[in-house]
């Protein structure tokens, strides 16, 4: 990052800045001099030089590194990520519209048609850097081949790790506005050490539900047009048949995106069960690539198409033109399967009253027709699966621990970033540069000693390939009809059971 020390410095990075916005759109001429003006404030320049911009082909993004540097320098923030973090989005804010203007031109764009206006929205998101564009692009990402389809494996690198200084000052620091990351109050919001900088996020409202909701994209991306749908109020998930609804609501005003919904229970469910959300995009992910295994009817619903789906998790797909239909045809799914157990493969529907099962549903539209995967989910714990018997098991956590949810159900693995470096190492101890890796995947990295031949050519491949195996089996642990053969019965069992009711 260029260091700027001197007035002349911050002047013509000023000047470089405000043209660069120019450029792009987002600033109009007229108001080159009140943003150079409002950038002076910010840095506590007292008096800016009447500079041109320069020819030097700095990005928008390196200028404002070098602004944010400058602030550092001259000790108005302190050299922390959050610091620079939040120092940044107040910067970025002030070529970011009003949040009116934002939900305006969002509305008048959807007029003509609901991907001109999320386009624009998006763009803007990144033009903002809202939408960390760069983070983005330092995660590992590949796909991996089953008899299931394509995986997809990502080892999340884009959210930045925590200065040990902050994480210790955060700890003394126990604010409660917002109440959490999802809360309509974080549209502005300066944020702080353990909050991030919002000063530059914008949200769209829309109504859900005939409720209040709000529409935003993830500053952290983990598939195309990542985005986020909240509720105006901060209330806990409520993952029943009103989500459902909700879901199709979603789908009639953005009928190119998916919406999805977390599980509502512990274990299954998102991290984040204090506020009733969902998230959508244009990505098309494996599990909506996937083959039907068989279909059936479910009774009296004759305008309702049913299936089974071949994935590793057990998945109902209900399709059907009519939207209303749907949602009968889901509440009857979700009904049933509330009160559903089948001691043969450790499915308890509840114990002492605490339910277990839950669902996590994903809609989309096909032409005219609505259709929704619901993928069967159970939370139980046992002696012997203290983390979830429906969840991944020891054998597989040293890649995965971590809750599945809507992401990974499905097809895409968000790995934790420990694993680049950990990963590295047990290439260098398959090719013989090390003698141990971490103890966590020294069996495992033993196992891929024996089982093949090592070049340096083979070794990546042989290690993304393994990678891709472990998730395949944490989607088949946290699948609650296994894919044996018991399993497979156990699954026809309950569709039998369905359709009688």
């Amino acid at each position: 990052m260029t260091k700027i020390h001197t007035t002349r410095g911050i002047n013509q990075t000023i000047a470089d800045f405000v043209e660069s916005q120019v450029k792009s759109g987002l600033v109009h001429q007229t108001d080159r001099i009140y943003l150079a003006n409002r950038l002076a404030a910010l840095l506590k320049v007292d008096a800016l030089e009447n500079l041109s911009p320069s020819d030097r082909k700095n990005t928008a993004l390196e200028l404002l590194d070098e602004l944010i540097n400058y602030a550092v320098s001259t000790d108005q923030i302190e050299d922390l990520p959050s610091s620079k973090d939040v120092f940044g989005a107040k910067v970025m804010d002030l070529i970011t519209p009003a949040p009116s203007q934002v939900n305006l031109q969002f509305w008048e764009n959807y007029r003509q048609s609901p991907k001109k206006a999320t386009d624009q929205f998006f763009g803007l998101s990144r033009q903002t850097n809202y939408i960390k564009t760069r983070e983005i692009a330092k995660n590992i990402e590949y796909t991996h081949e089953t008899d299931y389809g394509e995986l997809e494996i990502t080892i999340n690198l884009s959210k930045p790790e925590k200065d040990p200084k902050e994480i210790a000052r955060a700890g003394k620091k126990k604010p409660n506005y917002p109440k959490c990351m999802l809360c309509m109050e974080n549209e502005g919001y300066e944020g702080h050490l353990s909050h991030p900088g919002r000063a530059n996020h914008r949200i769209i409202r829309m109504t859900v539900g005939e409720e209040d909701w709000g529409f935003q994209y993830s500053p952290y991306a983990y598939y195309d047009e990542h985005c986020i749908f909240l509720s105006h109020a901060h209330r806990e998930m409520n993952v029943g048949i009103q989500a459902v609804r909700n879901l199709m609501d979603i789908l009639t005003v953005l009928p190119h995106y998916f919406v999805g919904s977390n599980a509502g229970l512990p274990i299954v469910g998102g991290s984040i069960l204090s506020h009733d959300h969902y998230q959508g995009g244009r990505h098309t992910f494996p599990l909506e690539r996937a083959e039907e295994r068989f279909s059936f009817e479910l009774d009296g619903m004759t305008d309702v198409k049913a299936a089974v789906i071949k994935w590793p998790m057990s998945v109902i797909r209900i399709t059907s033109e009519s939207k209303n239909s749907l949602i009968k045809a889901a509440e009857k799914v979700m009904s049933v399967w509330e009160g559903y157990s089948d001691e043969s493969v450790d499915l308890l529907s509840e114990t002492d009253g605490v339910p277990h099962n839950a669902v996590t549903p994903i809609a989309r539209r096909k032409g005219e027709a609505f259709e929704l995967d619901l993928v069967l989910r159970n939370n139980r714990t046992s002696e012997s699966y203290p983390d979830g018997i429906f969840h991944p098991h020891p054998p597989v956590q040293h890649i995965k621990k971590e809750n599945i949810g809507l992401i990974e159900v499905m097809g895409l693995a968000i790995l934790p970033p420990r694993l680049k470096d950990e990963l590295n190492q047990v290439r260098d101890y398959l090719l013989g540069r090390v003698d141990a890796v971490d103890p966590v995947h020294q069996s495992w990295a033993d196992e891929l000693k024996i089982e093949h031949e090592i070049t340096e050519e083979t070794v990546g491949n042989i290690v993304d390939k393994a990678v891709g195996e472990v998730f395949l089996q944490v989607l088949k642990d946290a699948g609650v009809f296994k894919t044996d053969h018991n399993g497979k019965e156990a699954f026809k069992r309950f569709i039998t059971h369905l359709k009688k009711v």
